[in-house]
């Protein structure tokens, strides 16, 4: 092989370095959008509570509505044999309605606000008896 000087259009050094910089430049944006490790909980929340009836005792089969205000969605829970239901990944920013229904009853419908900065709320909720 002879000796090319550094200014050739085919010199491997050249081509070395001009590789180096395109990886350089395509890794840099990609570096930055890459989210950091818990950045994603940073901005997420969760709420859980146990429904009850009247008399305080768990209700397994309770159906939990947790509703966006924002966007109007509503989310479904069936609470398990102990009464607990859980939603999770809700947006810190957005306030949510919590209400709960069992067998034609329903409990106060519960707000969690945005400026409740609590990432793990609980908030049980109370089926009444027909007539309250």
């Amino acid at each position: 092989m002879r000796n090319l000087p550094l200014h050739s259009p085919i010199c491997p050094m050249r081509v070395l370095q001009a590789f180096a910089v395109l990886v350089l430049l395509v890794s840099i944006p990609a570096a930055f959008s890459q989210k950091k490790k818990g950045d994603d909980q940073a901005s997420s929340r969760s709420v859980e509570g146990v429904v009850t009836s009247a008399e305080e005792a768990p209700l397994a089969g309770a159906v939990v509505q947790l509703k966006n205000t924002k966007t109007l969605q509503i989310r479904s829970f069936i609470t398990q044999e102990d009464g607990h239901y859980y939603f999770h990944g809700l947006n810190t920013d957005i306030d949510y309605e919590l209400k709960a229904d069992f067998k034609g009853q329903s409990s106060a419908t519960h707000t969690l606000s945005s400026f409740d900065s609590r990432k793990g709320a609980v908030l049980n909720l109370k089926i009444k008896k027909k007539g309250e």
